[in-house]
Order: structure tokens, then C-alpha cells, then sequence
């Protein structure tokens, strides 16, 4: 594919795409209902139908039994946990491997021209961003992820809330699991903006800014309190008439959908002329300039605060004197 077409490079070899980031019309003022049946596709295609599917797969096929989580046991808890390692695992290597290790399409839609693994960077364990990446998410990431799930397998089997059939609350449930990634977008806003804060960046979120050029592994590479942060959004479904289905693709959507906004690439080539849009450019614009669209735009709480980026030299300028105003506001 000729990522040109869409796109242009610098002279690094970074590649920004042609048409300005938007926020979804769902929340815009005045309401734009004529333009939600486009948008619709985009918003359960490819990403949230998969978190979708896996969520009700596990709870199905791969779970322990709902009688066996009625009592904590290591036993059950440890068998979620390899679950949860092995998915991990797979599904990051299956983006990582192809576009980082093999390159199969060199950087082609790539917003960073340089590879994280071309060079070393004392700023990371053992010098290397995927060594690093990996660790933390397989280490603390993903452990931290089970615990939540095992809190909502336990909860589900002994009554505590997720209680809902689809049988009996079909529309009630599906329009609670449209509205998952909503409550994501919320929560993470209102987690980043706090772990933005001057001493809670300098402790816990600068481990995830380490990675300026983030790829696949970048994604769950937090501190350990950033990552429990950032998964307890899952624990609304044990306050709201939820089920366990919806609840664990709340955290699917977290621990899977991580990796959307940590890709790298505008596209993944899948024929020569077929390419798979990843939305991915909204959150690379925050690892590239900092302070920037802590959301992902789904909701317009970045343009409502004054922290939007639409990927253009308009949003260059806006977030030029925005820093402008900081620094005079701090030197008054």
C-alpha cells in the first residue's frame, strides 16, 4: 500500500495521516444523529466485537465453573491467571511480532519512521523498550488484571451483584454493553488527568512515558499502581445491575484494548491494497507531546478541558500557547 496517499512523511520518516482527528458524534452539541450510521461500524469494527466475542468465550468455555469461584482458592485463581498469560501473550505477539520484529510492512502508516528495537535506551530495564514492556505487563500487568477478574468471578457466584441474565434483560444488557466503552473513555480520562499531576507523574506515570515511541508491549508497561488504577473501572458492574459477561469485556476492553492506542501504525496492511485502520493516532499524540488527549475521543472531554489535538498544525498552534500560557502562569 502507498501510505502517501493518505499521508506524508518528514524528513525523520515519520508519517502523520492527512485528515484531522474527530471526536465521536455521539456526544457532539448540537446532537449530529444523520452522521452515527457511518460512525457505527467504526466503533464496534474491528476492536470492540472481538473484546466483545472473547469476553463471552471466556466466560463460557474457559472459566473455571461459578460454583467453584463461590470460595477463594488458589487453585481457580491460578488457572484465570495462566488464561490471562497465555491470551496476553498471544494476542500482543500477534501484533508485535509481525509489524516490530519482521516488519513486514517496513513503516509504512508508521507515525515514529524509527523502531524502538533499533537502538538501546538506558531509560528502560536491560536497555530495551519490548524487554521492559514485557516484564512489566506479564509481571504486574495481567496479575493485576486477574485479580479483578477473579473479584467478579467470585462476586457473580456468590450473589454479590451480576446477577442479570441475557435471557430475561436482553435490550438492558446490550445497551449496557454499548455504553462499556463509554465508561472506559471516562474513567481513563478522569485516572490520567489525576496520574498527570506533578508528584504522581514523577512516580508512577513516567514509567509508561518512557516509551515516546510506543509499539504493542508499550501498552500495559505501567507502574504497578497505574495498572490498578487504570483496571478498576471494572468495579462499577458490582455496583450497577450488571452481568459477569459485560463486566469481564469491560476488562477485556482495558486489558486487550490497551494495545489500540499503543500500535504505532496508522494501518495494518492486510492485502496490498487492504489495509486495517487502528484509531491509534489519538493516543500516540499524547506519548509524543505529553500533555495532550488523555482521552481517546470517543467523548470530547479533551476539548471540552482544552487538551485536544486533532493531529493538525492548527492543533500545534493551540497546544503551543497553551504551554505558553502555562509557563507565564507559573512564572506570575
Amino acid at each position: 500500500m502507498d501510505d502517501l496517499t493518505t499521508g506524508k512523511r518528514n524528513k525523520r520518516g515519520d508519517w502523520v495521516p492527512n485528515a484531522p482527528l474527530v471526536t465521536s458524534p455521539l456526544f457532539r452539541l448540537p446532537p449530529q444523529l444523520t452522521k452515527l450510521p457511518a460512525w457505527l461500524p467504526g466503533y464496534f469494527l474491528p476492536w470492540n466485537v472481538l473484546f466483545m466475542v472473547t469476553a463471552a468465550l471466556f466466560w463460557t468455555w474457559f472459566f473455571p465453573d461459578v460454583a467453584a469461584m463461590a470460595d477463594w482458592h488458589w487453585s481457580w485463581m491460578l488457572h484465570i491467571l495462566a488464561l490471562n498469560l497465555i491470551a496476553a501473550t498471544l494476542f500482543y505477539s500477534a501484533l508485535e511480532v509481525p509489524l516490530y520484529l519482521k516488519r513486514r510492512q517496513a513503516n509504512r502508516f508508521k507515525y515514529n519512521g524509527k523502531f524502538p528495537g533499533d537502538a538501546r535506551n538506558p531509560a528502560f530495564w536491560f536497555g530495551s523498550q519490548n524487554a521492559e514492556g514485557a516484564l512489566r505487563t506479564l509481571g504486574t500487568g495481567v496479575p493485576i488484571w486477574t485479580a479483578f477478574q477473579c473479584l467478579i468471578g467470585w462476586s457473580a457466584a456468590n450473589g454479590y451483584g451480576l446477577t442479570l441474565t441475557f435471557a430475561e434483560n436482553p435490550v438492558y444488557l446490550l445497551a449496557l454493553g454499548f455504553c462499556v466503552p463509554i465508561w472506559h473513555e471516562f474513567h481513563f480520562y478522569c485516572v490520567h488527568r489525576l496520574i498527570h499531576m506533578p508528584l504522581l507523574y514523577k512516580h508512577i506515570h513516567s514509567v509508561h512515558h518512557h516509551s515516546v515511541n510506543p509499539s504493542p508491549w508499550s501498552s500495559l508497561s505501567m507502574h504497578p499502581v497505574e495498572q490498578l488504577l487504570y483496571f478498576s473501572s471494572c468495579l462499577i458492574h458490582l455496583v450497577i445491575p450488571s452481568n459477569p459477561i459485560v463486566a469481564l469485556y469491560g476488562l477485556h476492553y482495558a486489558g486487550f484494548g490497551a494495545v489500540v492506542g499503543h500500535i504505532g501504525f496508522d494501518k495494518i496492511e492486510l492485502t496490498e491494497g487492504r489495509g486495517l485502520d487502528t484509531h491509534a493516532y489519538t493516543h500516540y499524540l499524547h506519548h509524543k507531546y505529553f500533555e495532550v488527549n488523555y482521552g481517546d475521543g470517543l467523548m470530547p472531554l479533551d476539548k471540552l478541558f482544552g487538551s485536544w489535538h486533532d493531529g493538525t498544525a492548527e492543533g500545534d498552534a493551540l497546544m503551543e500557547a497553551r504551554f505558553k500560557a502555562k509557563v507565564a502562569r507559573t512564572n506570575r
